[in-house]
Parts: structure tokens; C-alpha cells; sequence
């Protein structure tokens, strides 16, 4: 019986080193999708739960571009009821946008908040929220990374 105990004692976790997680560039296209399930899939690709190492307390997630963002759709009557909210830490300094014109005037801002409220309140999700890349038309800088599109059997959208 010690024996036993021995053997699942032995048993170790790997932990993979911070030079040693392969990052990706995934590049998804809003164009006709729905706002929540676009950002969950962001979401997944940024933390990383779609590789076999993840760990919750390392980032080990990819990077993720995102294009043609002012052609995002939500569903129901979210575009005339839903709500963004900014606070400039004055007194009275409460401002509220309507989604349709966020959606005209910084279409990115729409997608950036979706995917950030779907990741850890710390500073570990801090991290994985500088690697999300939100651009309102079809082009992006970011040729030079060699981004490649979402795979079949990641793609969940």
C-alpha cells in the first residue's frame, strides 16, 4: 500500500517554461458574425485553453487579429438597447453611447470590451488583452507575424 502512495506522489505536472510556449497569430474576421461568439473564440485563443498545456496561471494563450470589425452583427434588439459606458472620474462626468454609434465611430472599442469581460479580472488577463488586435477594415500591419486563419477544428464561430 506504500507503494502505491509512492507512485502518486512521484507524479508531477508539467509546467512549460516561459521561453519554451509556442505563440500563434490567428487572424479571425468579423465580417457577419455575432458580437458574444466571436469574443468567447477570442477569448479561448487568448488564454490559451485550446492547447494541451494550459495552465490558468501562466499565458501561454496566442495572438489574435481581428478584421473588419465595423461589420460585426449582434442579435435581437441589442443594437438599439444596448449600452456603453464611459466615467471621466469627474463629478457628472458619467457619459453613455448608444451601440450604433459606437459601432460608427470606434467599431474596435465594441469588440475590445466583449473579449475583456470574458477574461480574468487580473493581471494575468491584462497581459493576454495587449496580445488581441481589433482593426475596423480588412487591412492590418501585421503581415510580418505570417498570421494565419483559424483552423477547422478550432473554429467554434
Amino acid at each position: 500500500m506504500d507503494k502505491n502512495l509512492e507512485v502518486l506522489n512521484t507524479v508531477k505536472t508539467h509546467v512549460p517554461k516561459i521561453d519554451q510556449i509556442e505563440r500563434k497569430w490567428y487572424i479571425l474576421d468579423a465580417d457577419n458574425l455575432v458580437l458574444g461568439r466571436l469574443a468567447s473564440q477570442a477569448a479561448t485563443l487568448l488564454r490559451g485553453k485550446h492547447k494541451p498545456e494550459f495552465i490558468t496561471h501562466l499565458d501561454v494563450g496566442d495572438h489574435v487579429i481581428i478584421i473588419n470589425a465595423d461589420k460585426v452583427r449582434v442579435t435581437g434588439r441589442k443594437s438599439e438597447q444596448k449600452r456603453y459606458t464611459r466615467y471621466s472620474g469627474y463629478p457628472g462626468g458619467l457619459r453613455v453611447q448608444e451601440f450604433d454609434k459606437v459601432l460608427q465611430k470606434n467599431p474596435d472599442r465594441i469588440i475590445k470590451s466583449a473579449v475583456k469581460g470574458m477574461l480574468p479580472k487580473n493581471r494575468l488577463g491584462r497581459q493576454m488583452f495587449k496580445k488581441l488586435k481589433v482593426y475596423a477594415g480588412s487591412e492590418h500591419p501585421h503581415m510580418a507575424q505570417l498570421p494565419v486563419e483559424l483552423p477547422s477544428n478550432l473554429r467554434r464561430i
